[in-house]
């Protein structure tokens, strides 16, 4: 895949930097808010870089397709309209729920909807 999705390219070079063997890249989102820096998405996990520590550290965190229990997308408006300022996706992981923000519906849509086709195909 060359045309990867992405919304800065320093975020892309962080995800390849830590691929694994085999592993490709579908999309890494810049993401708004405190927590999450950046949601990368690949064939193998879901990469998020998590700002949320104490001292302005910063942890990249990996989670495998078989830990997702359940991936949920949240809207400032309606699904159904036709505008969305926000939205979220909400990661289930059993022991506790990552949560990113977008700019916009169609991030959080496509992130959704890519995270939950890898875990239904997954496992």
């Amino acid at each position: 895949m060359t045309n990867i999705i992405h919304d800065k390219p320093e975020q892309l070079e962080q995800i390849r930097a830590g691929l694994l063997q085999g592993e490709i890249v579908y999309a890494v989102y810049d993401c708004i808010g405190v927590g999450t820096g950046f949601v990368g998405i690949t064939n193998m996990r879901v990469i998020l870089q998590d700002k949320s520590f104490v001292g302005n550290k910063l942890a990249i965190v990996s989670v495998p397709y078989k830990n997702i229990r359940s991936v949920s997308m949240l809207s400032n408006k309606s699904m159904m309209g036709r505008f969305a300022s926000t939205s979220s996706i909400g990661i289930d992981t059993g022991g506790s729920i990552k949560e990113a923000d977008f700019r916009g519906d169609d991030k959080a849509r496509h992130a959704h909807d890519l995270i939950l086709w890898n875990v239904l195909t997954t496992k």
